[in-house]
């Protein structure tokens, strides 16, 4: 299957000198994009540090990494990948080497499944010599279109099956393709196991496993909802303190991420407590909450891509106050509030008066209520500056 990475990994080799770093969540499909990449260079080496061969041959240092690349032949500049390279304890003292040495010859996609900029190993820093990507699940736009684009937006095209596809079997690949219920059931049981105890025992400190897997249990039976650290901490039987840090964790091992409030120009606005979505929404049971979860995470996608590709810096909020008036979703371009998002299953047939309110508080450019059950509109939502209700499909096809 095409992805927008494996585009974009043959782009970035022919306009910089620097590596690429690519994180994502496990199975989402950063190897095989690397994979096919590769294919569009001469010459290409593939080392994985889970794999004992590749792992010597890693540890014998740049010289001899250098050599398997294949530098000693005469040609273009070979592509070397280099996956779940971050669980060397050393590993930033060795792409350091690595690119001074060999930055004009040699292109280093470096690959993992945790978050690449997390697990600090010492040494000097690698400032400049890389540039960061993060690759996301499948979307309504990737799926109709993997071709990268220089623009922030994409035209309005009808993703209505895609959609349904991707609410039912979620949007890591394999599932996605299958759509088959019995290999979802298995691949999700084998996807939890390895992180929730086989990446938490590798590398972190945790100890207590059985507890972080019920408080990510307990997350997923509230996504979209605030985080009450202290009713997690009495539940799990820890300190809220340990419920913050191992929140984090499970952030960094993409389990979940966190949307956090927006509060500037707004009203006895929340400012501290965020709202948790899981990477994978197929496992939210709730329809309303999948729902939510799936364009969170289509936002969070975009909002990713559009600042690793250098397009705007761009961050993902939710705008809730005190006496609990909410908008599910607010994006920030260069700091400033661009669109605003409600979630709705089904239309009511305006916009809710909290879109109104907020984008007159917060200055947003576009205001949406996003239903479901809404036919696709061969419309651009973003002609729209009056909040609007729109179809979900084609206000996601015109993300990333």
């Amino acid at each position: 299957m095409d992805r927008l990475h494996s585009r974009l990994i043959v782009e970035h080799a022919a306009r910089n000198r620097q590596m690429l770093f690519l994180s994502g969540p496990r199975q989402v499909g950063k190897t095989t994009a690397a994979k096919v990449a590769a294919s569009s260079f001469a010459r290409s080496t593939y080392l994985n540090w889970d794999n004992l061969d590749a792992r010597r041959q890693i540890l014998a240092g740049p010289a001899a990494i250098a050599d398997v690349a294949g530098l000693s032949q005469l040609g273009e500049p070979p592509l070397l990948v280099l996956d779940e390279l971050h669980r060397y304890r050393d590993w930033k003292n060795l792409l350091k080497g690595l690119f001074d040495t060999y930055e004009r010859t040699l292109h280093v996609v470096v690959t993992g499944s945790a978050r690449l900029d997390v697990f600090k190993a010492g040494g000097d820093s690698l400032m400049g010599r890389y540039f960061r990507y993060r690759m996301h699940p499948l979307s309504v736009a990737e799926v109709l279109d993997p071709t990268p684009r220089d623009q922030l937006l994409r035209p309005p095209t009808d993703g209505t099956d895609v959609l349904d596809r991707l609410l039912t079997w979620g949007g890591f690949p394999e599932p996605y393709l299958q759509a088959d219920a019995r290999f979802s059931r298995q691949w999700r049981s084998l996807r939890d196991q390895q992180l929730l105890r086989e990446d938490l025992r590798d590398l972190t400190r945790i100890r207590e496993l059985d507890q972080i897997e019920l408080m990510a249990r307990m997350l997923a039976d509230r996504v979209g909802q605030l985080t009450a650290y202290a009713t997690l901490a009495r539940q799990v039987r820890i300190g809220e303190e340990s419920v913050r840090r191992w929140l984090g964790t499970l952030s960094s091992l993409y389990w979940c991420f966190q949307v956090r409030p927006w509060h500037r120009n707004v009203s006895r606005a929340l400012r501290k407590e965020p709202k948790i979505y899981l990477w994978d929404w197929s496992q939210v049971v709730d329809p309303g909450a999948r729902r939510e979860n799936l364009v969170a995470s289509a936002l969070l996608k975009a909002v990713h891509w559009w600042t690793d590709h250098g397009l705007a810096d761009c961050g993902l909020h939710f705008v809730r106050t005190k006496d609990k008036k909410e908008v599910d979703f607010l994006v920030v371009r260069d700091g400033q509030p661009w669109f605003l998002v409600e979630v709705k299953s089904t239309a009511d047939g305006r916009p809710a008066r909290a879109l109104g309110a907020f984008q007159q508080a917060t200055g947003a450019e576009h205001a949406f209520q996003v239903a479901f059950d809404l036919p696709h509109v061969a419309a651009d939502c973003f002609d729209h500056r009056a909040p609007i209700e729109v179809p979900a499909s084609t206000f996601l096809s015109q993300l990333v």
